[in-house]
């Protein structure tokens, strides 16, 4: 079976990933390398505390980060590194203490289904130095020991590096054979669309209104003269958050900018204004070396929920998108279930919860 991947991002890289370990598929991954989302992302894994009432959504991302352990013992079994991921806990700071106790028995009311959340408190200031000095803003905070955190880039270029795919570095287009797919000059009988916020680009010039919208996410990267590899990641109240790493990076974000298009260009003065919220919680910061600014483009839809699954009426084709912000949690499952459909394999989630005809129109 000839099988290509266009998009080589969270979801198309661990799709071939799963897909490469059979010797019966010929696979060829396409991505032309400009403004992926997923290299510019550092995640926090951590979806417990959300009270967004699409419960299929919340399915979707717990499934998600009770993938990751999985996904990690097993790359690790195969002799490969695996710092990229991280179970360093997650400190949640508001401003009300009652919306901490909320958050609190919300979670306790989900640890029996998600054990990974882990050990859960209450916090004081004075109790918080000693796991991560310096740390400040806040009186009291909720801290999930089970947290984690995840390089993007990295976990991408491993998971490729591990299905050693066929990659070529090219934009393409998708022509609609009697009997399967054109791409590059090329027949294939399996598509996955994994493209991201790109995906109207494929689409729209085969006659579909796609309801995938690009959002613009900028991070900016430091290194701390202190370790701060056992610090767990921070998730204050609003878009900041600030992420510890390996060897004294550090880094802060993101931004979610839905008005700049497909733009990758840094907004100095955005990141100016993150940098300066984020020293408010680190004043650390101030005496950071700064690294780089990474940019990247998400892909939303409208109720901001993700689809996935075989497009209608067209056989062998498919498709994931609409991840948003919660694509590093999001995307390694649903990569392994488009290469479970490819395969015939059984599911963990029921495509029907996550409809592909809800977001993309045939004209």
């Amino acid at each position: 079976m000839k099988v290509a991947i266009i998009g080589a991002g969270i979801v198309g890289a661990t799709a071939a990933y799963y897909l490469s370990s059979h010797p019966e598929i010929d696979l060829t991954v396409f991505d032309h390398g400009k403004g992926q989302a997923t290299k510019a992302a550092a995640g926090i894994i951590s979806p417990w505390f959300s009270k967004r009432r699409n419960k299929a959504w919340y399915r979707l991302a717990r499934l998600g980060a009770d993938f990751y352990p999985d996904l990690i013992r097993e790359l690790k079994e195969k002799g490969h590194q695996t710092d990229f991921y991280q179970r360093c806990g997650v400190y949640l700071l508001r401003k009300e203490e009652e919306k901490l106790k909320e958050l609190y028995h919300l979670a306790m009311s989900r640890k029996k289904e998600s054990p990974l959340i882990g050990d859960l408190k209450l916090l004081s200031q004075e109790q918080v130095q000693g796991q991560f000095p310096g740390l400040q803003g806040f009186d009291k905070l909720l801290y999930a020991s089970g947290g984690a955190r995840v390089q993007g880039e990295s976990l991408v270029k491993t998971l490729l590096r591990a299905s050693q795919a066929r990659l070529i570095r090219e934009k393409v287009r998708l022509t609609i054979l009697k009997n399967g797919y054109q791409i590059a000059g090329q027949d294939f009988d399996r598509v996955i669309l994994a493209s991201g916020a790109w995906l109207p680009e494929i689409l729209e010039p085969l006659g579909y209104q796609v309801g995938v919208f690009p959002q613009k996410g900028q991070l900016r990267d430091y290194r701390l003269s202190v370790d701060c590899s056992s610090y767990p990641v921070v998730m204050p109240e609003g878009e900041i958050d600030l992420i510890p790493f390996l060897q004294g990076n550090f880094t802060i974000g993101a931004t979610h900018e839905k008005d700049q298009g497909y733009d990758i260009t840094v907004d100095e003065a955005l990141l100016k204004f993150m940098e300066e919220k984020a020293k408010t919680y680190y004043p650390a910061l101030a005496s950071a070396h700064r690294l780089k600014e990474r940019v990247g483009i998400r892909a939303y839809t409208q109720d901001f929920s993700p689809f996935w699954g075989e497009i209608p009426h067209e056989k062998g084709l498919y498709v994931a998108s609409g991840l948003g912000s919660s694509g590093l949690t999001t995307g390694p499952i649903l990569g392994f279930q488009l290469a479970q459909i490819v395969l015939g394999n059984p599911l963990l989630l029921d495509p029907f919860d996550y409809p592909v005809e809800r977001y993309l129109k045939k004209y």
